[in-house]
């Protein structure tokens, strides 16, 4: 590999945060390609996502996906957050 690439995410909530990595983890024991390979680790409140790619392009789609799937995952969790806390407004 020759590119690489450390995020780390703070996570105000520590349920979001081991739902988020509950939910991407699979994704990095199999990776979809092997132009990347990516870990997934728990540092306190922080997610810290590792990535190496044997190039710029596959070291940016391979950011790109985590990044939508967490942003998606967070979406969904503040959804059903919501909902949770107005159980009128989902009634008909």
């Amino acid at each position: 590999m020759k590119v690489a690439a450390n995020v780390r995410l703070r996570f105000a909530s520590k349920k979001h945060l081991e739902t988020v990595f509950k939910a991407l983890e699979p994704e990095t024991k199999k990776a979809a390609t092997t132009r990347s390979e990516a870990v997934l680790q728990k540092d306190g409140s922080f997610l810290v996502l590792k990535i190496k790619a044997k190039d710029t392009v596959a070291l940016r789609a391979a950011l790109n996906a985590y990044l939508r799937w967490m942003n998606s995952t967070i979406s969904v969790l503040e959804v059903i957050e919501a909902q949770a806390a107005h159980p009128r407004l989902n009634t008909p």
